[in-house]
């Protein structure tokens, strides 16, 4: 178990080496194997679930020497904690699916397809593993590369307008972010740390004012990922023109390395920044849930409606996250592993109708519910998980997220965007109902095929996903819960002095008595080193240096 997290990242490369030696005209063989490198992938990632125990520190940690010269030093260390966890299982989980997606609707040079499918697996998993932050930036440029290939190439007319843009956009983030891994390694060899370890850098103090140009430059690569308004044009173009397997992993999983980079590193590394500009990116994602909303109410593409309907739910997850308080964040990442599963199961859905009619346009469709009633149902319980209807996944994410909003500092922020989910409802019941309902008149509509047993076998598992994280998503919140409260202190600034309150203080009313601190506990390593103790003289503290007054976290209102 030692070297699981290396043996799950490379089984996908070991499987490309391994596709070099079949022939490229056994296009059969070829979607055979690579589906079982992914399955066997998937099953080596369950052994972390399964070994993971509930706690907020890094496991399953490997941390050996790599790149030594002179004073740089820069080391493989990888590791896994619940923010990142079940990041891993959903990338191991999509693929598969993706890979079977492809059956039939990659016909031509299947082998290059199917390499990039597994390089592509092998970046997304090293990026969410990655505790070395030149790791981390390596593995956020490699995985550009198979996607490029994969619009470029099996796209569709606009690929190459659609991959240049794409590829400029995050380019351009990814050169800043590198400045600031560069900046930061300077000032870190000045503090003496050996390494590019983020942890070390986590208890790194910054000046307040270097810190906004260094967060600025972080937020600006992950918001193009995420990617927020008014940064988000490039993803519309890049869905559409996308394979469906392209479109599933992009949706699913590669979309997360923007708002899983706010949560590793820049919020984190950066805290006081980050609360400086809060509002702002508050702002950006509300005004990215309702203008993408608004604009996918009017979309006669079904997989353009489906692009910009990321751009929304993706706002949620942003506003969660700055929130900054337990609920929101806990929210924020179960709505990206809700995302990953309800969204990409929605461009699952439109490649299927696709393969079949050669066309995503609402218009052409009509009454397809009489035709293919398998396709109609899931079909219906996927619109629901993404608008949010409770019993399924998407409403538990959106309500925590909702919830921490309200009851941080960016309330009123939160009572906008709740408009969101019912815009939501409406372009995505009227995509619905034009597509499934109404008269079966089109003659080509008439002789369509219900989805076959590989279609249904790639559903299954996400409509069962879909109710049991709606039902009960306990187990998964419970894995993230201790280092989401460790991340919460983290981000704490070094100028508040006030500690942030357990999860059993922030559900208690007002005026109740603060429970008492257990003895010996290990209080939270905050970011500039406090000691977590009250000034003399705040206005909470009596004479004899004892708080009189319940403790209230400044990050949420009174």
């Amino acid at each position: 178990m030692s070297y699981i997290l290396s043996l799950t990242t490379f089984l996908p490369i070991l499987g490309v080496l391994l596709l070099f030696f079949i022939p490229k005209e056994s296009k059969s063989v070829l979607r055979g194997f690579t589906l079982a490198v992914t399955l066997v992938t998937f099953l080596a990632s369950l052994l972390i679930l399964f070994g993971f125990q509930t706690n907020a520190e890094f496991q399953f940690v490997e941390n050996v020497p790599w790149i030594a010269a002179g004073p740089f030093v820069m080391r493989y260390n990888i590791g896994v904690d619940g923010i990142s966890l079940w990041l891993v299982i959903l990338t191991t989980f999509i693929m598969p699916l993706s890979v079977l997606s492809t059956w039939k609707a990659v016909e031509d040079k299947v082998k290059e397809y199917m390499i990039c499918l597994l390089i592509l697996e092998t970046s997304l998993i090293g990026a969410f593993i990655s505790i070395d932050m030149f790791l981390f930036y390596i593995y956020w440029e490699l995985m550009l590369i198979p996607m490029y290939f994969m619009i470029g190439i099996w796209g569709g007319k606009n690929r190459l307008y659609a991959t240049m843009k794409f590829f400029i956009y995050t380019m351009v983030g990814s050169l800043l972010m590198l400045v600031a891994f560069i900046y930061l390694y300077m000032l870190g060899s000045q503090a003496g740390i050996p390494d590019f370890s983020v942890l070390h850098f986590y208890n790194l103090r910054i000046d307040p004012t270097v810190q906004v140009w260094m967060f600025l430059a972080f937020a600006l690569a992950f918001a193009i990922k995420v990617p927020m308004f008014p940064l988000h044009t490039w993803l519309p173009d890049a869905h559409t023109e996308a394979p469906t397997a392209g479109s599933v992993i992009l949706a699913a999983i590669m979309l997360k390395m923007g708002t899983y980079g706010y949560v590793r590193f820049a919020m984190p590394l950066f805290p006081e920044a980050a609360h400086r500009f809060a509002p702002l990116l508050a702002t950006l994602a509300v005004i990215g849930i309702i203008y993408a909303a608004l604009v996918a109410m009017v979309q006669e593409d079904v997989k353009k409606l489906v692009a910009y309907s990321s751009v929304a739910h993706l706002g949620f997850v942003m506003l969660g996250l700055f929130a900054f308080n337990v609920q929101g964040m806990t929210g924020s990442m179960l709505q990206m592993l809700n995302h990953g599963i309800s969204t990409g199961a929605l461009f699952l859905i439109v490649g299927f109708v696709y393969e079949r009619r050669h066309t995503r346009l609402i218009t052409d469709f009509g009454g397809l519910a009489k035709q293919m009633p398998i396709f109609a149902t899931i079909f219906m319980i996927v619109t629901l998980s993404s608008i949010g209807v409770p019993g399924t996944n998407g409403f538990v994410g959106e309500f925590l997220i909702l919830m921490g909003g309200y009851e941080s500092e960016l309330r009123w922020w939160t009572v906008v965007a709740t408009s969101g989910v019912i815009f939501a409802a409406v372009y995505m019941l009227w995509m619905f109902q034009r597509v499934m309902f109404g008269e079966l008149n089109n003659p080509k509509n008439q002789k369509l095929l219900d989805l076959d047993a590989r279609e249904i076998a790639i559903m299954v598992p996400l409509v069962v996903l879909i109710f049991v994280m709606g039902v009960y998503p306990n187990p998964f919140i419970e894995k993230m819960d201790p280092a989401i409260q460790k991340l919460v202190a983290q981000i704490r600034p070094a100028s508040m002095n006030v500690p942030v309150l357990p999860v059993s203080s922030q559900s208690l009313p007002v005026g109740h008595p603060v429970m008492p601190a257990q003895t010996g506990a290990e209080e939270p390593a905050a970011h500039s080193g406090m000691s977590g103790q009250l000034p003399a003289g705040h206005p909470g503290m009596t004479n004899k240096g004892q708080s009189s007054e319940p403790v209230v976290n400044p990050h949420e209102s009174k």
